[in-house]
C-alpha cells in the first residue's frame, strides 16, 4: 500500500507544483489529453499494476490533470519539449542503477515518441507523467517491499519516512531533471562501488563470462593438471591472477597467490586447494553474479540514505563488522551470526551503553529447549554453568536453590523462573555486551567461543552477533585513547570481574545488514554465499 501512495503522492505533486510557465497549451495536445483521460488511460497504456488496479490509476489521472488545467507537462502540438527527451534518457539508461527500463515503459514511449497525431502525444504525455514518478519512487526508496517477502526480517529495513511531495516539488522546479532523477539514488560509496561492479561484471558477460572448470581431484600448489590452464584462464578475467605463464598447466605459487584472493573475495577458506568448495565459487556464472550485485544495490535503497558520520556496519551474510567514519574504515572484525533457525533480523538502531562482564538472563526458549533436558538428566547442571536461579523475573524475586526443583515436574514451566548466569569465563556473553536496546533482543557480545572465529562460514548464534574483538570494539565507540578510554583501561575493567556499565557520550548507530556483494576500498567485489535464502526472494521479486 505504501508503493500506492508514493506513486500516487508523486503525481499530486506534479500537478500541483507545476508553474503555469511549464505548460503547453497547445488546444490539438490538450483536447486529446481530456479525452484520453475521460476513457481511462491505464488500460490503453498497459500501466495497470504497481499494486494499483486501472480504476485506481484512472480516477487519480483525471483528477490531478484536471486541477491543473489538463495542460500537459511533455508534449505540445509540434511533439515532445527538451524536458521529455531528458527524462526519456534517464529512463533507458535505468539498467546502470539496477533497474529496468521497460519497467518505465521505455518501449512504448519510442513508439510514440515521433509521432505528430495529437492522440499519440497525449499517450505519451500521461506515460511519461507516470513513468517519472514510478522511476522516482523506485530509485530511491526501491523497487521491492521487503516486508511483504518477510515481514518479521525485514519490518525496518528500508527507509519510509521520506516526503513524497516534496520529491516531486523539487524535481519539476530543478533546472536539470536528469541531474535530479539522478539524485534520487543513495549517495554512498558503497552503492556507487556496487554500480562500478555493475558496469564491470555485464562487460565481462558481454564478453562471454569465464570458462567451467571440469570437476576432479582437489588441486594443491606443485600438482601438474590440464585443468590448471581453465584455472588460470577464469582468474585472470576477473582479475585475481595477472595472467603471467598463461600455457602452463603447473599449478606455481604465483597461482596460489591468485586462488587465495579469490577465496578472500568469496568467503572462503584461504589455503589454496582448489577444492568443492572454491571450484563451485569459481563456476558460478557471470549473469548470476549480476544478479547478485543488483539485489544489493537494492538493498541499499531501503536504508536511510543519510548514514551519518560515524556508524557501524554488521553484514550477517558476510560475518564482519566495521565502523566506519566519512567512509574510512576505522575498525574491522570477524563476527558469528544466528544459525539458520535464529536468524538475525535486519534493522537499525543505535548503541547506547556498555556492559563490561555482564550477567546473561537466559531466554525462555533457550531454557525449555535446550536447558530444560539436561537439568531433567543432572540436577547439578546450572551450578557447573554457574546459573543462579530467581522465583520470578520481578525486581523481587528470590532465590531458589536449582537443586532443590523437581525440573521433571516443571517442564515448560521453567519459563516462570528466571535463570541468570553470572559473570566470569564460562559466562555466555563473554566479557562485553553492546547494547542497543531494539524489539528482536538482539545486540553484540563477547563470547567463551573464540575457536569458532576461525571458521569461514560463522552462522553458529541463536540471533545475536558474537565479536571477535570486545575489548578492542569497547575502546574504540567509548573513543579510544582521545577520549580517556585506552585499551588497557577496559582490559582493567575486564580483569575486576565486576559488572560495570558505561554509557556512551553519543549514541552510536548500528545497521545490521544482509549485504552479499560488496565492495572494498581498493574497488575489489566481495561476494557472500547467501546464508539465509534471501537472494532468493528478492531474485522472485525483481526478475
Amino acid at each position: 500500500m505504501y508503493r500506492f501512495k508514493t506513486i500516487i503522492s508523486l503525481l499530486v505533486a506534479l500537478a500541483y507544483g507545476l508553474s503555469g510557465s511549464v505548460f503547453a497549451d497547445d488546444t490539438d495536445v490538450k483536447a486529446a489529453l481530456i479525452e484520453l483521460l475521460n476513457n481511462g488511460p491505464a488500460s490503453q497504456l498497459g500501466i495497470e499494476g504497481r499494486r494499483m488496479d486501472a480504476g485506481e490509476i484512472n480516477e487519480k489521472l483525471l483528477l490531478h490533470y484536471q486541477e491543473q488545467g489538463s495542460n500537459p507537462l511533455w508534449v505540445t502540438d509540434g511533439g515532445h519539449n527538451e524536458r521529455a527527451e531528458s527524462l526519456l534518457d534517464v529512463l533507458k539508461n535505468a539498467h546502470l542503477e539496477g533497474l529496468n527500463s521497460e519497467d518505465y515503459h521505455v518501449s512504448n514511449l519510442e513508439k510514440l515518441w515521433d509521432s505528430q497525431q495529437a492522440m499519440d502525444l497525449a499517450k505519451l504525455e500521461v506515460l511519461l507523467t507516470y513513468s517519472m514518478a514510478a522511476y522516482a519512487a523506485d530509485a530511491r526508496e526501491g523497487r521491492a517491499d521487503p516486508r511483504k517477502l518477510d515481514p518479521t526480517l525485514f519490518a525496518t529495513a528500508r527507509d519510509v519516512a521520506i516526503d513524497p511531495v516534496a520529491l516531486a516539488l523539487e524535481a519539476v522546479s530543478s533546472p536539470d531533471l536528469s541531474e535530479f532523477l539522478a539524485s534520487q539514488t543513495p549517495d554512498n560509496i558503497h552503492y556507487r562501488g556496487l554500480k562500478q561492479a555493475l558496469e564491470r561484471y555485464r562487460g565481462l558477460a558481454e564478453q562471454g563470462g569465464w570458462p567451467i572448470i571440469p570437476a576432479g581431484e582437489t588441486l594443491k600448489v606443485g600438482m601438474d593438471s590440464p585443468r590448471i590452464l581453465v584455472v588460470r584462464q577464469r582468474l585472470s578475467i576477473t582479475g585475481d591472477h595477472d595472467g603471467e605463464n598463461a600455457e602452463s598447466s603447473l599449478y606455481d605459487e604465483s597461482l596460489e597467490a591468485g586462488v587465495k584472493r579469490f577465496q578472500k573475495r568469496h568467503h572462503l577458506e584461504t589455503d589454496g586447494a582448489i577444492g568443492k568448495n572454491t571450484l563451485a565459487a569459481m563456476n558460478i556464472p557471470v549473469e548470476k553474479l549480476i544478479k547478485r550485485i543488483v539485489v544489493n544495490m537494492e538493498r541499499w535503497r531501503w536504508l536511510a540514505h543519510d548514514l551519518g558520520r560515524k556508524r557501524l556496519f554488521v553484514n550477517v551474510a558476510g560475518f564482519t563488522l566495521a565502523g566506519t567514519e566519512d567512509d574510512n574504515v576505522k575498525i574491522k572484525m570477524p563476527v558469528i551470526v544466528g544459525k539458520l533457525y535464529h536468524k538475525t533480523p535486519v534493522f537499525s538502531e543505535s548503541i547506547k551503553y556498555i556492559e563490561i562482564n555482564p550477567y546473561w538472563n537466559v531466554p525462555s526458549s533457550i531454557a525449555v529447549k535446550e536447558m530444560l533436558p539436561k537439568l531433567i538428566n543432572d540436577p547439578y547442571y546450572l551450578r557447573g554453568k554457574n546459573i543462579r536461579v530467581y522465583d520470578g523475573w520481578g525486581s523481587d524475586a528470590q532465590e531458589v536453590d536449582s537443586i532443590a526443583i523437581d525440573w521433571q515436574s516443571v517442564g515448560r514451566g521453567i519459563r516462570r523462573y528466571k535463570l541468570r548466569q553470572e559473570p566470569g569465563r564460562k559466562n555466555a556473553l563473554g566479557k562485553i555486551k553492546f547494547m542497543f536496546p531494539n524489539k528482536y533482543n538482539v545486540y553484540l557480545h563477547d563470547t567463551p567461543g573464540h575457536s569458532l572465529f576461525k571458521r569461514s562460514r560463522r552462522a553458529f548464534s541463536h540471533g545475536c552477533i558474537r565479536v571477535s574483538e570486545p575489548i578492542q570494539l569497547a575502546a574504540y565507540l567509548l573513543g579510544g585513547q582521545a577520549n580517556g578510554w585506552p585499551i588497557e583501561r577496559v582490559k582493567k575493567l575486564v580483569a575486576s570481574g565486576k559488572r560495570t556499565v558505561v554509557k556512551l557520550d553519543e549514541a552510536y548507530p548500528v545497521h545490521i545488514l544482509y549485504r552479499t556483494a560488496v565492495v572494498s576500498d581498493e574497488g575489489l567485489v566481495y561476494f557472500a554465499d547467501d546464508v539465509y535464502g534471501r537472494d532468493k526472494l528478492l531474485e522472485k521479486a525483481l526478475f
